[in-house]
């Protein structure tokens, strides 16, 4: 099958590509500089500089490739800290997710394009309320924080017109594993990523081989669907974060009060921390027959970040919940 990746050259593109490729597709791969579209050729792919937001340089670009399908992981999500501007920090990933999912969508149907799959997100959507843990059909925050609705209204955008088009939107966990994007590590190693109040927001994680993995399977299957991509343990704050310290080798994160967290980090980070939901993989391991290599973060943070072990996490956190 001939696959059209955009941003073929982002963090979850470059490990996707090569298992495109191992799988037996064509591989034609986008990045908005030509120098990073030129890497597409060690990993099997032909390369094209292109800026997704370009809707007239977009439609050429995939009427030229003429694909039998369309992988969108289009954003922008490298070195992003500033919760307190939610917003504003994920302004651009908005539009591509809004204007470049237009874009593609509208090439895909005059390129005549049937496949479709687009980068979505799972953590911090679901409605806070009820059980920690929710599914596909559970229903998403109906009032999203102030600082967030740009960014909640982009991920809902995309979702329902990829799914109306009858294609998949994959809802993927909080990534882990690129060793070009060190924000997180490097504010826990500095302390700068507290427990906030009782710590129990939860999260849902996904090593990025896991999740491109469910990606290349997803390809194989018949929209329209939603799919959370994400490991078997989702989560609290709590729980996860004194882990990930141990893993780096860091000291343990503070706490800090509700209070002090909204006024210095603002309300997306204290709702994060204290309020979130998690996301189950139930239906992506059913539809898909997806196995995941690292079915928690406990081992997978160990296995990525190399210290201790898996063992040892566990015996001075606790046993996975659930």
């Amino acid at each position: 099958m001939r696959v059209f990746v955009a941003g073929a050259t982002g963090a979850i593109g470059t490990r996707l590509v090569p298992k495109l490729v191992e799988r037996g597709h064509e591989v034609i791969g986008t990045s908005r500089s030509m120098d990073r579209a030129q890497r597409l050729h060690a990993l099997g792919a032909e390369p094209v500089a292109l800026d997704m937001l370009d809707r007239r340089a977009v439609r050429d670009a995939v009427l030229d490739a003429k694909p039998e399908a369309i992988i969108h992981q289009a954003t922008a999500l490298t070195g992003l800290s500033d919760f307190k501007h939610f917003d504003r920090s994920f302004h651009q990933t908005n539009l591509l997710r809004t204007e470049g999912t237009d874009a593609l969508l509208e090439a895909a149907r005059e390129a005549g394009v049937r496949r479709f799959i687009a980068q979505s997100f799972a953590s911090y959507r679901y409605a806070r309320e009820g059980g920690p843990v929710k599914t596909e059909d559970d229903p998403l925050d109906p009032a999203p924080v102030p600082a967030m609705r740009e960014t909640e209204d982009a991920m809902a955008y995309l979702d329902r017109v990829v799914t109306e088009a009858g294609g998949i939107a994959l809802r993927y966990g909080g990534f882990y594993g690129d060793p070009n994007d060190t924000t997180l590590i490097d504010a826990v190693r500095a302390r700068k990523f507290p427990i906030v109040g009782n710590g129990q927001g939860v999260s849902s994680f996904i090593h990025l081989d896991d999740a491109a993995d469910a990606t290349v399977l997803a390809l194989e299957h018949d929209g329209p669907a939603i799919y959370n991509v994400v490991d078997d343990e989702p989560a609290p704050v709590r729980e996860w974060l004194p882990v990930f310290a141990q893993a780096l080798g860091a000291k343990p994160p503070r706490h800090f009060p509700t209070w002090l967290a909204r006024l210095v980090a603002g309300e997306a980070a204290v709702m994060m921390g204290t309020e979130a939901r998690g996301a189950s993989n139930a239906k992506a391991k059913r539809e898909l027959s997806w196995t995941l290599r690292y079915p928690t973060w406990r081992e997978g943070f160990f296995a990525v970040y190399g210290r201790g072990s898996e063992v040892k996490a566990r015996a001075t956190v606790g046993t996975p919940a659930g």
